[in-house]
This record gives C-alpha cells, structure tokens and sequence, in this order.
C-alpha cells in the first residue's frame, strides 16, 4: 500500500490504455474465443474478452507488457465484464472467480518482470471493475420508472466474489471504473470494504467515473462535482474519470474537482471522440497535447488512455508526465513513511 503512496508522491503515474483496441488488432475467431477447452460451449463466445484471459493467455501478456514498456506504471486487469452479472450474458456465470483470478495473475506475472529488471520504478497492477450492464438507480422501462433490473444487494454479491478472485489473483489496488451509475459504483466500494474487514488488509481503491456527454453529467445524472461528493466518505487512493469523453473534452471536469479533495486525481480519457465508424482518430501526440495541458495546470496524479490509445499513445504520454511534478494533495503530504 505504502509503496503506491510513495511512487505517487514522487511521479505522475501512468496507467495503460485500451485493453480492447489491442485485442481487436488480434482479430480474434469465435474459435479462438473458446480454445480447447470450450469449443463445445452451447453459446456463442465471441467478444467475451476477458475470457481471452484462459484461452489466448499470451495474448494478453504481451499486451501487458507492451503497455509496461510504454512506461506504464500500472496496467489493468483484463476483467472489465468481470462479475456474474455481465457474464450471464454468455452463461459463464460459474467461471467469474477463475476469470479474474487468472487475470489478475496474469498481469501480477508480468508487472514483477518488469518490477524486478527496474527496481526505481515498481509496477502495479489494478483489478479492473467494470459498471456491469445494469443500474441500481433508474429504471430500463420507460413505462415502469420504478423497476429496477438488479439491485443494491445483488450487486454487492456479484462485485464481491470479484473482489475476493482479484485480490487472490494478485492485484496491488482495485480500479472501480467507467461509472455510469453512481448506486452500482457504491455497491462495489461496499463489497470492497466487506472484503477488507473480513481479511483485516488494506488495499488502495481507485474510483473513475464516466462523464457521458456534453451535459458534463454521468448517466446517471451527476454533475462531476456531485459524483465526488457522493463518493468522498469512502477512503480512495484516487478519484477521476475516464471513458466517453477525448482528453480536450474531459478537462473542465477535472477542474471541477481538482481543488475541491484530498484524493489523488485520475484521468484516461479516450483517443477523442470515436468517428463514423465508431473507430478512434487521435493520433498519440494530437492526444499528447490535449493531455500537456492537465500536466500544465497541475490537475492530475495518474494519467493513461481508454477507447482507441495504444501503447504508441501511452509512451507519448509517459514521456509528457516525466517533465511535471503530480498535483500535490493533503494525502500525499500527509504520508510520512
């Protein structure tokens, strides 16, 4: 724990970019997608990415340690649709535990490599959460607005078992990211809290929500302001956002909290908006420049890319948040050891 603290008091840190637009370029078959192991599976299985995590498991090493050459400090777990909930989707529901357990195992592997050839510059790995594809706090009816698909408690339990799988696989800290809906965001830090009290551990916690339009508000209807407030009385290494939005796009919600907590501040926006195709543009430098002003007004701790940036993106990156000092914040100064 102490040793995250450390490095962000010293650095920006800088956090892998998109799992997906890697795996894309694999181009990836339904075969592949089930392996050996699965090729009998009575659903189709395409597209279950974090599947890919037993089946093509090199794949998603080399990934890793693409994006840790970059100069990531931390890389994400491949587990963003890690929870019963969303893997209902391809009725793998029993295999959530070893999902994200070799996930996190995985990316625990490769992160101690690099670890280990570069002791100054330890590397972390974050147990990724995804939203699942439900929400607790508004109803999928137009008809009915008071039904809801899932709730609080079913939530808890699906991102609990998840919490339990990354922890064992190896995680250093959990990423509780691309909130949409601020109730689903709640229920995971809840199981987390749950899952520390019962192991008597500490991990860090960061907490990234999701901005889905020029409305500057979540899905769910909060303003960035009131996203932070609402999840302030959790104690989280970091608080930012990520998704949705290009780097130029998300840095007046970044202003709206930078001075307003004690947190660490993250962002990974995506490599702009996506075009036509729903492909992303942005080349790593036209993203590099929009990124240089958050370094410039001192607005960040951690940085990295989500949709559409690559590891060529993420060394344009690194190489930008070496020549600036983080955003100084009351937990940093206040950890002495």
């Amino acid at each position: 724990m102490s040793d995250i603290k450390q490095a962000l008091k010293e650095r920006i840190l800088v956090l892998d970019g998109a799992m997906g637009t890697m795996l894309q370029a694999y181009k990836f078959t339904e075969e592949d997608f089930r392996g050996e192991r699965f090729k009998d599976y009575p659903t189709p299985l395409q597209g279950n990415n974090d599947l890919l995590s037993i089946t093509q498991p090199e794949a998603i090493k080399t990934i890793h340690a693409k994006y840790f050459e970059a100069g990531a400090d931390i890389v994400e777990t491949n587990t963003f649709s890690g929870t019963t909930i969303a893997m209902a989707d391809y009725q793998m529901e029993d295999l959530v535990y070893e999902l994200n357990y070799e996930s996190a195992k995985i990316a625990k592997e490769v992160a101690d490599k690099f670890t280990a050839k570069e002791p100054h510059k330890p590397r972390f790995v974050a147990g990724s959460i995804g939203p699942t594809n439900r929400t607790a706090s508004m109803s999928p009816d137009v008809n009915d607005p008071g039904y809801r698909a899932v709730t609080f408690d079913e939530l808890r339990i699906a991102y609990k078992q998840q919490v339990e799988a990354l922890m064992d696989g190896g995680a250093d800290l959990l990423l509780v990211e691309t909130v949409f809906d601020t109730l689903n965001a709640k229920a995971a830090l809840f199981a987390i809290e749950e899952v520390k009290d019962e192991r008597h551990i500490d991990i860090p916690i960061m907490l990234s929500g999701t901005i889905t339009d020029a409305s500057g508000r979540t899905l769910s209807g909060q303003t960035a302001e009131a996203f932070l407030i609402s999840v302030s009385h959790i104690p989280l290494l970091s608080v930012g956002f990520n998704c949705a939005l290009g780097a130029n796009l998300l840095q007046p919600h970044l202003e709206a909290i930078a001075n307003k907590t004690d947190f660490a501040i993250s962002a990974h926006p995506n490599a702009g908006l996506p075009n036509a195709f729903g492909e992303y543009d942005e080349t790593p430098e036209e993203m590099g420049e929009q990124i240089e002003e958050y370094l410039k007004k001192n607005l960040i701790n951690i940085i990295g890319g989500c949709c559409g940036t690559s590891p060529e993106h993420i060394s344009v990156i690194a190489k930008l948040a070496a020549k600036y000092k983080p955003r100084r914040h009351a937990e940093l100064v206040s950890v002495s050891h």
